[in-house]
């Protein structure tokens, strides 16, 4: 038996606000989440800019604070993801006597998490402490014993990109499957799509999926600089990123977190809980092309769009709008304009397209949760999210990209397209509830 899955809760953590309302309403109003960074000082970089979360605490109440205490920047951002998703499904506050109804291992974990920021101070501190002017060379004992003597195991290990599933258990008692997966920017919309795929099959009732990255940091930014993936419109950064538009010159750089409670139907209804939204269809594929790349033609892409359409049993006709990928790199963004015509043919310049990255940033591992969590609260509200800074058209990207302002429409099933470094591609279809 296949179980229908639904959406009961949804949180995120993101440059345009800590919770679903106040972003979602910047979304709407073109409001951008790119600014000079904070996290360090890039004044010596390329790029200066990044979608940061600003102001923000970890005000969670939590019994394991002492459990959590070194955990990096992104695990902060999807524990509280997390409680804000867990909170608007309705479930019992872990311990308490009403969680006894619902066995811990029914509760799964999947993420699209990266790995967590380095203890870059630490490092350059001891580094710089120690280096030996009149030689000109780090001198090696002196700083191997001193970084021997600043350690700190826990914090080494919270690097690990597994480790934000194993707080999450912690927290939410989820002793279900457990796992992660990073595939770079399609990372967490794989989460979703496999997380779906252990309820179907009745190894979970329910499942807290999403993703959480941040690579604001040294290595982070200087690894996407040196690839020359990053914008360097540094004297604009609000205009950096330009998804479709002519002029686009590479992605902005983002951190964040986004999380669905995903949960079998039968289960939803019995707890008489709102429904959100349906998962209809996943479809996965990969190129095979080249490290940092996707296929010029989009073959992978198209394969798993092709995918996602006959899990769901829909057709191109179906479709009422595309969240794309769209990161603003010349790479991208033809790539995917072609492997929606490829897949969508006569339909292609019908369905309506945006980028929210062009606002938002690129969050990396957790791009494709808070893209899923848009596509639900455009189902729910029957708007459309503007593509931002759109204003050359460029000829390899001739669609309708719903450019610079919110758009009404009729919305009943919309796509999601993760596609990361590595030709890893990933869609997903959700739709309106339908008892």
């Amino acid at each position: 038996m296949r179980h229908r899955v639904v959406i009961t809760g949804m949180g995120w953590v993101t440059p345009l606000g800590h919770d679903i309302e106040t972003a979602w309403r910047h979304l709407l109003a073109g409001k951008s989440g790119v600014a000079p960074m904070r996290n360090f000082d890039a004044r010596s970089f390329p790029t200066t800019f990044a979608a940061e979360v600003k102001d923000y605490r970890f005000e969670t109440d939590t019994a394991h604070a002492e459990k959590h205490k070194s955990i990096s920047r992104a695990t902060y951002f999807v524990l509280d993801a997390a409680r804000q998703a867990w909170n608007q499904a309705q479930l019992p506050t872990p311990g308490s006597a009403e969680s006894q109804k619902l066995s811990p291992y029914e509760i799964g974990i999947y993420l699209g998490s990266g790995e967590g920021s380095l203890d870059f101070d630490t490092f350059t501190q001891t580094a710089i402490r120690n280096w030996n002017r009149e030689q000109g060379q780090l001198d090696m004992v002196g700083w191997g014993r001193e970084a021997l003597a600043s350690f700190d195991a826990l914090r080494e290990i919270e690097q690990e990109p597994a480790l934000p599933i194993n707080h999450l258990s912690i927290e939410f008692n989820a002793c279900g499957p457990a796992l992660n997966c990073l595939t770079a920017c399609a990372a967490s919309t794989q989460a979703l799509g496999e997380a779906t795929e252990l309820i179907r099959r009745g190894d979970a009732t329910i499942m807290i999926s999403g993703g959480a990255h941040s690579m604001i940091h040294p290595f982070g930014v200087t690894g996407f600089n040196r690839l020359t993936a990053l914008s360097t419109f540094n004297d604009d950064p609000q205009r950096a990123c330009r998804p479709f538009d002519a002029t686009r010159s590479g992605f902005v750089i983002g951190e964040g977190a986004g999380v669905l409670i995903l949960e079998n139907l039968s289960h939803a209804l019995e707890r008489k809980v709102p429904i959100l939204a349906e998962v209809v269809g996943y479809g996965s594929s990969a190129d095979a092309y080249r490290v940092t790349d996707q296929h010029p033609e989009g073959r992978g892409a198209v394969m798993a769009i092709n995918e996602a359409l006959k899990d769901a049993g829909l057709t191109p006709a179906d479709i009422d709008y595309i969240n794309a990928h769209g990161t603003g790199t010349k790479e991208n963004d033809s790539t995917e304009t072609h492997a929606i015509k490829a897949a969508f043919g006569q339909y292609a310049d019908k369905v309506p397209i945006s980028s929210i990255k062009s606002m938002m940033g690129h969050l990396i591992a957790a791009a494709g949760a808070v893209e899923a969590i848009t596509c639900v609260l455009t189902l729910r509200d029957q708007i459309l999210p503007p593509t931002a800074n759109y204003s050359v058209p460029d000829p390899e990207c001739d669609l309708d990209y719903v450019p610079n302002k919110p758009r009404a429409a009729r919305v009943n099933a919309v796509m999601s397209n993760s596609f990361g470094f590595g030709g890893q591609n990933d869609t997903l279809i959700i739709k309106r509830y339908v008892p």
